[in-house]
């Protein structure tokens, strides 16, 4: 009876904890004028909560336009451009709009995380490191992923040109095709298309070689959610409700797997037997704070992603404090 009390009193605890971690103030009050937000988005499961801020929004007074990009780049230059108030741009983004001398655009918050694994074709081992020799391998270069992954090489010790990198431009759906006609052995990509092609049966995480999320110098943090430095000044009170909007789509979509699900389905428009196992690998919530940033930017200008050292700049441009007002940190 004591273990089963002690027991009981552990789970209470962590249940409180689990509501503590998900809990946000209050809404805010509506605009006294209404308002219209332009939000950029990139359809990948981590930002599903932006399918549902809208109803939100408009209780308080704010109608949404959407835009939409394949590239988290094109979002950036799109924010640094003040074509959109919002979007979901890369975690290294600061850095590389720091390195081009712009200050418009202002890291909010982080989006979500998971484990990174390379994606390899069935019938294609990969299980080592010394099992990448010879294999053709698709990358985004200059993407998050390409550039977790070339950061794991390294403090691994192992030499980029130990596989052939085969460029590929554009969206998933490219890497998805490349790996089915086999084209490639394995893929360096991004949710949903990862669990895409490894619930259809043609490829499998090799999960015995690396998990890349972990590079110190790039962290698991999936996306970043960003504003346009010129909103985030003159517009603050409607970035502020943006941000409780979703961050309150977060924490319920976070709490309850099949609404999240649903939702990454939706927003998507991917099956539910590819989000169902997709969503598995994400786990809502931004990991990112400004030392990652610091350590992205340093990463990038040590191996040459960017031509100066913007450290202290980057840094500089993430400005999470409306997420912790909100969150009642």
């Amino acid at each position: 009876m004591r273990i089963f009390r002690l027991l009981s009193t552990a789970l209470v605890v962590c249940a409180g904890l689990l509501q503590t971690a998900l809990a946000i103030t209050p809404m805010p009050s509506p605009m006294p004028n209404k308002e219209v937000i332009t939000i950029g988005y990139v359809k990948v499961g981590q930002v599903s909560p932006l399918h549902l801020v809208e109803e939100d929004l408009k209780k308080m007074n704010i109608e949404v336009k959407r835009a939409e990009f394949v590239r988290y780049a094109d979002a950036r230059t799109s924010l640094i451009s003040n074509s959109v108030d919002v979007s979901v741009v890369g975690p290294a983004d600061l850095a590389i709009a720091a390195s081009q001398g712009t200050k418009n655009i202002i890291g909010l918050s982080g989006v979500a995380s998971s484990p990174k694994y390379l994606v390899v074709r069935k019938g294609v081992t990969i299980n080592t490191w010394d099992d990448l020799k010879g294999k053709k391998i698709a990358v985004a270069p200059g993407s998050a992923v390409w550039f977790a992954w070339a950061m794991s090489l390294v403090e691994n010790n192992i030499p980029y040109n130990t596989f052939t990198a085969v460029n590929i431009q554009g969206g998933g759906t490219a890497f998805v095709q490349a790996l089915k006609r086999g084209d490639i052995d394995a893929m360096l990509s991004w949710e949903p298309f990862e669990s895409q092609v490894v619930a259809e049966g043609a490829a499998y995480f090799a999960t015995n070689l690396v998990d890349y999320s972990k590079s110190k110098a790039v962290g698991p943090e999936l996306g970043l959610l960003a504003a346009s430095g010129e909103a985030y000044s003159k517009r603050r009170e409607v970035i502020k409700r943006f941000m409780w909007a979703y961050l309150n789509a977060e924490a319920k979509l976070a709490a309850d797997s099949n609404a999240f699900v649903n939702a990454y389905s939706q927003f998507t428009g991917l099956p539910l037997d590819v989000t169902r196992e997709s969503h598995k690998l994400i786990k809502l919530g931004g990991v990112l704070d400004r030392a990652q940033v610091g350590r992205l930017a340093d990463a990038s200008f040590k191996q040459g992603v960017i031509k100066t050292d913007v450290t202290k700049e980057a840094m500089e441009l993430y400005d999470d404090s409306l997420a912790k007002e909100i969150r009642g940190r």
